[in-house]
């Protein structure tokens, strides 16, 4: 079995000061809340990075590649396993269509593709949080592209390969979203898709609105995954995500893929079983 030795330095965000219920109750966030709105702001916000305090220790991480191995896999390997993680919930991430194997029930969710029906018929292994914004900053990416850090850097390898991040996604629907960042901005989404799917894409403005069904677990993604491997992280987007992992709270499903994530993995997402932990990100 080939194994590869990487050195990870993981990052813990700033915390914003005050009590969950302060910040729960404040007008900004209630809004937010009631309504299910984000009005973008016209210019963008002051990108931050994870306070230097908080550096957590050096950690030797060992990619594996068997499946029934445990620990941090590559993109590659990690779809190996992602079926068993998802077994018996076979239900794409953004129109709600149910899939067997890699071929998706549109009669399920009432999917009409909108230009790919190719695509659209299949399910793929979406990025919650894209793989540009994970390696666009990396030298790797300068040198080569996504091709260039799947074949040469070893952390990003890792955080490509991170099951916390990876979803099912009618591929349609993963193309469309692209690297486009999450937002909000209506509560009654003209159907893109057909059916029940609610998913909708901006492609003028860059932005993906997820159903209200998933923006929870989206934001938690998000938010474990900047934190976890240090990515930049805009005001505006922590705002966002930190609204919607309130709003949307954990769900029984959540915590049953974590549970899965954390038998392969050796390690899942500590937003969806410390509730502490989402105190100290957002407030």
């Amino acid at each position: 079995m080939r194994t590869t030795l990487l050195l990870l330095t993981f990052f813990l965000a700033g915390c914003d000061s005050g009590q969950v219920s302060s910040f729960a109750h404040s007008p900004g966030v209630k809004q937010l809340a009631d309504a299910g709105e984000v009005i973008l702001a016209q210019t963008k916000s002051a990108v931050s990075k994870p306070a230097a305090s908080a550096e957590r220790p050096n950690t030797a991480v060992e990619l594996v590649n068997g499946k029934s191995a445990v620990g941090h896999r590559d993109f590659a390997n990690a779809k190996k396993v992602l079926p068993k993680v998802f077994d018996g919930a076979e239900e794409d991430f953004y129109c709600g269509c149910k899939y067997t194997g890699k071929d998706v029930d549109f009669s399920s969710c009432g999917y009409v593709p909108r230009k790919n029906l190719e695509r659209a018929s299949r399910i793929e292994w979406e990025h919650v949080v894209p793989a540009w914004v994970i390696g666009h900053q990396r030298q790797c990416w300068q040198n080569g592209g996504r091709k260039n850090c799947t074949a040469t850097d070893p952390v990003f390898q890792a955080a490509e390969g991170d099951l916390n991040n990876l979803v099912p996604a009618v591929g349609e629907v993963n193309g469309d979203r692209n690297n486009f960042s999450y937002g909000a901005w209506t509560r009654n989404p003209e159907p893109m898709y057909g059916g029940q799917c609610k998913t909708i894409i901006d492609f003028k403005g860059k932005r993906a609105q997820p159903r209200e069904e998933v923006r929870g677990r989206a934001a938690r993604i998000s938010l474990y995954m900047h934190t976890h491997y240090g990515l930049n992280m805009s005001n505006q987007d922590k705002k966002l995500w930190c609204a919607w992992a309130k709003t949307y709270p954990v769900d029984e499903w959540e915590k049953t893929r974590n549970a899965r994530i954390i038998k392969w993995q050796g390690e899942g997402n500590a937003l969806v079983t410390d509730p502490a932990t989402l105190t100290g990100m957002c407030g």
